[in-house]
């Protein structure tokens, strides 16, 4: 009987696949949000080597700020 409800239960993904950041392709669970290993890695070589970097201002006191008037 165990079996059977096993067989017959529909169990859904805690998370849906999204694409692959790097290659399109669906993600998987155990690389998300990344396809595989390789995709994590080559995103994370890219941070590390600074492709990827968030733009800071020269002076913070000049900083332009859209929610202060």
């Amino acid at each position: 009987m165990a079996d059977e409800t096993r067989q017959s239960a529909k169990i859904e993904p805690l998370r849906k696949a999204h694409p692959c950041p790097e290659c399109n392709t669906p993600s998987q669970r155990e690389h998300y949000p990344f396809c595989s290993n390789r995709c994590r890695e080559v995103d994370l070589s890219r941070w590390l080597n600074g492709s990827y970097a968030i733009p800071v201002a020269e002076d913070e006191t000049k900083a332009e700020y859209p929610d202060e008037n």
